[in-house]
């Protein structure tokens, strides 16, 4: 029996099944995959439904209720499992490795706390739309419902958070189960689907014969776009004064990085890239203004504020981005393009809605852009462009020095980037680190910079870096993460360091929680309750993290002085055979400007503290 979150129709094929990797499931060739009918164990049949939909990396746990399959799991020579040290590091390890190959990220625990360790995981890839597969272990089919040792309603659990769910109770519906989930997950809109499978039915003797085709007849995502709504969009880009890209996340979902740059050039249009999108326009380009948003550039800020036309694609007008909703881009005709129709007027009224694959969308939309400027000639963008570029000039990303000796964590990571290059991976933890990486560190390509943008998972970055760096190994990967963050989860170095993944790990230690501090300054009067962490600044370091690199087979580095930053990084990147953690003890008082406070307007946008652009004196 499979048990879904919605009752299953009568079937009809959909698309063929392609590897994992692709954007759908399809059958192995007959010349090397055994597909035809074979005696197996439920067990054998998982590991065989992974090598047939094309699995390279497995990151889990076993126990108990999963143990069965990690028997024939062993035997496997298409499927490497990298035993992760905590279940929730392996769910970031299978987003990070998903992020840099492209492929969907799997990963594996047993049931009750096994599983429950993957929630936050899944909801991190729910929330950024990161195709992955969990396979969690449940107890034998006669215990469900019955409170068995480690039992949890995992299915349940996650019915928020995933693109879909299994429960698993038959063995013969196994290699159909898996079949569905790849598609699922890595088709449409992107995201987490769980399979959970009671431990009897992996006990069971099945007959596994692999699909010729996935038959899901209520799942059917439009990729097409409506041309009417398409030319529509092309006509007020042509005309508009004041035109804005907002650009998401989607966009680098999609492999819609080169069509986007296409279109940036053709419409002559300025181009801003969310905390998801960074990487999916080059930062080199003259048209992207940068990050908007929160922490965003005051250019990028304020051209979305005074826009009369926003575009945005793959992007979903989160909060921090738009700041207090009701005055976000004023006067600004919406054109929103997504894969997912529910995003389309979800938190801002869109005015021409087109649901589709963004890069069918601009595909579409390049052509009909490029007839319209045949009819009515290319808009005169001069005026909106002198605007622009001195907002730039006189708002340009920058820091003051700390004063109290420390390192200034912004020259830190900027310098990280500069030394390290733009064909580089950057995975990030959640704070003033996220924010600094975002800004300070220039992106040239999709899939360079990964983070954890909607959820806003701490100890995210460790795991990230090391299942990105399996998933595209010739590339050095950094984890810039903050000293709260390592603390949650750098127990995945061992991991590193047992299984050959060279991550550099850049710790920006300012001794404390440090955006918390920063809100605590703003805020609260800076009565900072329960924010300092004891790492990093005085005689006394709770952990030394040079020694705890050290316990775990890493290199461990401390830089302290500006003198050393660079000699630091080039020796970090000199070492290639393990993995390598850097301490940099960095200002405590350094803060993350720009700055748009929560439940306000853009428009009161700080650019230091106490210093607001003054928006109307150049309009």
């Amino acid at each position: 029996m499979v048990q879904g979150p919605h009752p299953a129709p009568p079937r009809t094929p959909v698309r063929p099944v392609r590897p994992a990797g692709d954007a759908t499931v399809r059958p192995a060739d007959a010349d090397t995959r055994r597909i035809g009918p074979e005696k197996v164990t439920g067990a054998q049949s998982i590991v065989r439904s992974l090598e047939e939909v094309g699995v390279e990396v497995v990151f889990g746990i076993p126990g108990g209720a999963i143990l069965p399959t990690y028997d024939p799991l062993m035997d496997s020579t298409r499927v490497r499992h990298v035993l992760v040290r905590h279940e929730q590091g392996g769910g970031h390890a299978a987003a990070g490795y998903a992020y840099a190959s492209g492929k969907v990220g799997v990963t594996m625990a047993t049931s009750g706390p096994g599983a429950t360790n993957l929630v936050t995981a899944i909801a991190d890839a729910n929330m950024d739309s990161v195709p992955m597969v969990a396979i969690t272990g449940q107890v034998g089919a006669p215990l469900i419902g019955t409170d068995a040792f480690q039992e949890a309603d995992i299915v349940g659990i996650t019915l928020p958070i995933t693109k879909h769910n299994y429960l698993v109770t038959d063995p013969d519906d196994i290699p159909r189960t898996i079949a569905e989930a790849f598609h699922i997950a890595s088709s449409g809109r992107p995201g987490p689907v769980l399979v959970d499978i009671a431990k009897s039915a992996m006990q069971s003797e099945t007959t596994f014969s692999w699909p010729q085709d996935v038959q899901l007849p209520g799942y059917h995502p439009v990729t097409k776009p409506h041309a009417k709504q398409v030319r529509e969009a092309a006509r007020l880009l042509a005309t508009a004064r004041r035109p804005v890209l907002y650009v998401g996340g989607g966009v680098i979902r999609a492999g819609a990085s080169e069509l986007l740059r296409r279109l940036t050039d053709l419409s002559g249009a300025p181009a801003v890239t969310t905390l998801m999108a960074r990487g999916a326009l080059p930062d080199s380009h003259p048209q992207h203004l940068g990050m908007p948003g929160m922490h965003g550039t005051v250019a990028a800020v304020a051209a979305l504020q005074k826009a009369d036309l926003v575009v945005a694609l793959g992007a979903r007008f989160d909060d921090r981005v738009t700041g207090k909703l009701s005055s976000f881009a004023p006067n600004a005709t919406v054109v929103h393009a997504d894969i997912d129709p529910a995003e389309i007027g979800k938190n801002k009224r869109a005015d021409v809605p087109i649901v589709g694959d963004l890069r069918e969308v601009l595909a579409d939309l390049l052509p009909e852009l490029e007839r319209e400027h045949a009819q009515q000639g290319r808009p005169d963008l001069e005026a909106w462009w002198r605007q622009l570029d001195a907002w730039r000039e006189t708002f340009p990303l920058g820091y003051d020095e700390p004063t109290d000796g420390h390192l200034a964590p912004q020259h830190v990571i900027r310098r990280i980037g500069e030394i390290t290059g733009p064909e580089a991976i950057y995975a990030s933890g959640v704070g003033q680190h996220q924010m600094w990486a975002a800004q300070f560190i220039r992106y040239e390509r999709p899939n360079s910079w990964i983070n954890s943008g909607g959820l806003g998972t701490m100890g995210f970055a460790v795991p990230a870096a090391m299942g990105a760096k399996v998933g595209d190994p010739d590339r050095v990967v950094w984890a810039i993460d903050g000293d709260g963050c390592f603390q949650m989860t750098n127990q995945e170095l061992a991991t590193c360091t047992i299984n050959d993944i060279p991550i550099k790990v850049a710790v920006v230690n300012n001794s404390s929680l440090g955006m918390v501090r920063q809100w605590q300054t703003l805020f609260y009067e800076s009565r900072y309750s329960n924010t300092d962490l004891h790492t990093g600044h005085g005689t006394v370091r709770v952990p030394d993290f040079v020694k705890l690199a050290d316990a775990y087979g890493a290199v461990g580095l401390r830089c302290e002085t500006t003198a050393d930053v660079d000699a630091t990084i080039k020796r970090a990147l000199e070492i290639d055979d393990r993995p390598v953690v850097v301490d940099f003890t960095v200002s405590r008082d350094s803060m993350v400007w720009p700055m748009v406070a929560a439940g306000v307007s853009n428009d009161d946008i700080q650019y230091a503290r106490g210093i607001s652009p003054a928006w109307d004196r150049e309009d």
